[in-house]
């Protein structure tokens, strides 16, 4: 796993990269969404795989959503996911309120659509999977967001892929 690096706000934005080009139309960009840190990750629904990307640190807003910004310009996803955290029983809390805001701003802001998904233990997931692969505890931290956004959008990667199987089952 490469070492996390912050998003800056770029004035000029980079034309498309190679695997944007590539992915362009499948491309599903996820955010664990928190009041500090925001995870990102990248999966393609044509093969139904995730990996994280980064992990956004800004403070105020505008410099979160210019990071943001400049993935959308660099990755062109066609689909932006976004973890709904609750409380195990299923019910929400604040932080919950504060994710389907950002959801919405990010709609509306960037003009994609934004899907919801449930993200109870996604982080304890992250955690465990970065402990197996032999993570030490201090590095964990800079990257456990973007793996809790990895988790979070397997888990909708996964869901589309079996809903698609159930539908072609059905005819």
């Amino acid at each position: 796993m490469r070492d996390p690096q912050p998003v800056m706000q770029c004035a000029d934005a980079p034309p498309a990269s190679p695997r944007a080009r590539q992915t362009a139309g499948t491309a599903v960009l996820a955010f664990d969404f928190g009041e500090v840190r925001i995870g990102a990750a990248i999966g393609d629904k044509s093969i139904g795989i995730a990996h994280p990307l980064t992990t956004i640190t800004a403070a105020d807003k505008k410099t979160r959503y210019a990071a943001i910004g400049a993935l959308i310009q660099e990755w062109r996803p066609a689909l932006l996911v976004v973890g709904l955290p609750a409380h195990l029983d299923g019910t929400e809390h604040e932080l919950s309120r504060l994710a389907r805001k950002f959801a919405r701003e990010l709609g509306g802001r960037f003009d994609l659509p934004v899907e919801l998904v449930d993200e109870r233990l996604t982080s304890a997931s992250a955690e465990m999977s970065l402990a197996d692969a032999g993570v030490a505890a201090h590095k964990r931290k800079p990257v456990i967001d973007q793996v809790a956004a990895l988790h979070i959008l397997q888990a909708y990667l996964d869901e589309q892929a079996r809903r698609e199987r159930l539908a072609g089952t059905k005819q």
